[in-house]
């Protein structure tokens, strides 16, 4: 009979955890699949089938190579769907001595182990899920009472790490090449077809069926195309080195009507559920680029700069600031989320593909998530509560330690710029320059008040008028406040109604 029991979460498939390096007979390890974490927002069902048929595949992994593994399935007639009194009802059927457990990267979670641990009258442990590349106190240290500044965080991580680093230096003299990375995709570029999976989840698919779990979005359950285990992570990694790399850079912010993937490597999943590292993936995307010319240093400055600079510094915003942080709401944003958010069903042509996207695939790029449904939100007003409920249940990837920071943080402003400089908003012309949305929309992108006007045009100009307070001081916003005081006042009082007129009607744009 074992004597520890350990608890493995869903997001921690990490088959190079120094637990896992030997068999140690005297430990049981425990998973579970719960409604408590299938319930607490209503997730796509890909995200709720890559984590369970990833969780089991990687049970599998575990007790091919000898360990006891106690797996919980969510129809198991003795499964309570709380972990919590899960844990409590293993820990006295197996009599256990000692109860360990990797650190959640959820807050929530985080609270819940250490309740239990406390009420526990056997020896407790967390252990470091190995994983990350700073602790969680690593960004508080850094910048004590200063403004958090991801760049100046990404520039620490690098030096520290000595990636693209020559003599002290950035390689190439610079450290950052955004300004190479804002093309838009050219007429007749090729794109290579996204590597896909084909996995048969039928049977997930119909257990969350026959339980009653309530999801969004859309499935093909003979045709699964994400990655379930860590070699095919791998694979699709290889994929994105070997066929996407060198067009990553300067595309990586472009959007398209024909092409959802890009050229993307669509490894997020993979890596917030421990599959991948991030510092193998860097280590990994270095190699490449010093072995392949067709590779140039924008493209691998900007791809490890989305992993070490912005994953690693909202996890430091994270837990620096929650719980506080799940509450903010400095621009005091109080409406719903229109209802197209929940089925693509818009005559904007931007929200309408994005939306319909993430409702078909459970993914969506950085900008189509930052530019296109964050910016409407923003620009309407939109309560966060409801906006970041949004993002945590529609994308695979989103896990609240990234998705979080992210939504109420750069893309909400609703943190009141802990991080962030200035609101993204737009108004359609960004969206316009990046896409071929506008071409064969309903609305003209060029127009403000006449001839079926853009409401992203109106609406941006409202959102400066009502919030001038906060942010006409702003450095990087006094052109725009210079801009609408130039205004003939009666096209500015045109503009201000015709964004009102559509604030009162956002379900039927």
């Amino acid at each position: 009979m074992a004597s520890t029991l350990r608890l493995i979460l869903g997001d921690q498939l990490n088959t190079k955890h120094s637990w896992f390096g030997s068999v140690d007979n005297e430990v049981s390890y425990v998973m579970m699949e719960i409604r408590q974490e299938t319930d607490y927002v209503t997730h796509h069902i890909q995200k709720i089938i890559a984590f369970f048929a990833s969780m089991r595949n990687f049970r599998d992994w575990l007790k091919e190579r000898g360990h006891r593994v106690d797996y919980l399935t969510l129809d198991d007639p003795e499964n309570h769907q709380d972990l919590s009194k899960n844990i409590h009802r293993f820990l006295k059927e197996g009599k256990y001595e000692r109860f360990e457990y990797l650190l959640p990267d959820e807050y929530r979670l985080d609270q819940q182990l250490g309740k239990l641990c406390s009420s526990l009258d056997i020896e407790t442990q967390g252990f470091d899920s190995e994983h990350f590349l700073t602790t969680r106190d690593d960004l508080a240290e850094l910048f004590g009472d200063k403004k958090y500044l991801m760049e100046t965080f990404y520039r620490h991580i690098r030096k520290q790490n000595n990636w693209l680093m020559e003599d002290g230096k950035p390689t190439g003299g610079r450290w950052n090449y955004d300004k190479e990375n804002r093309k838009a995709l050219p007429k007749g570029k090729e794109v290579v077809k996204p590597r896909e999976f084909r996995h048969d989840v039928k049977e997930i698919v119909e257990l969350l069926q026959s339980e009653g779990v309530s999801t969004i979005g859309e499935i093909d359950t003979e045709q699964f195309i994400w990655p379930l285990d860590r070699s095919e992570c791998l694979t699709l990694l290889r994929f994105f080195f070997s066929e996407c790399f060198a067009d990553y850079g300067r595309y990586q912010d472009a959007m398209h009507t024909d092409h959802w993937s890009l050229f993307h490597s669509r490894i997020s999943f993979a890596l917030n559920s421990k599959m991948l590292s991030p510092r193998e993936v860097v280590d990994k995307a270095i190699a490449y680029y010093e072995d392949h010319d067709e590779v140039d240093l924008a493209a691998v400055e900007g791809f490890i700069r989305q992993i070490i600079g912005w994953r690693e510094f909202m996890r430091g915003v994270y837990w620096t600031k929650m719980p506080q942080y799940a509450k903010s709401n400095k621009l005091n944003h109080r409406r719903k989320l229109p209802e197209f958010y929940w089925t693509g069903k818009t005559k904007m042509n931007c929200l309408k593909h994005a939306i319909c996207q993430s409702l078909q695939q459970a993914y969506a790029h950085h900008i189509q998530r930052l530019m296109v449904t964050g910016n409407f939100a923003l620009l309407a007003g939109v309560h966060p509560d409801k906006v970041d409920e949004w993002y945590l249940g529609i994308y695979i990837d989103a896990i609240e330690w990234v998705e979080i920071t992210n939504t109420r943080g750069m893309s909400q402003f609703a943190d009141g710029g802990i991080f962030a400089t200035k609101p993204y908003v737009s108004s359609a012309n960004y969206i316009n320059k990046m896409s071929n949305y506008c071409s064969s929309c309903h609305y003209s992108h060029k127009e403000k008040v006449d001839n079926t006007p853009c409401p992203f045009n109106s609406l941006y100009w409202h959102f400066l008028d009502r919030h001038r307070q906060k942010f006409e001081d702003n450095q990087r916003m006094r052109m725009m406040y210079s801009l609408l005081d130039k205004m003939d006042a009666a096209e500015r009082r045109n503009i201000i109604k015709q964004a009102e007129k559509y604030l009162r009607n956002l379900d039927n744009l």
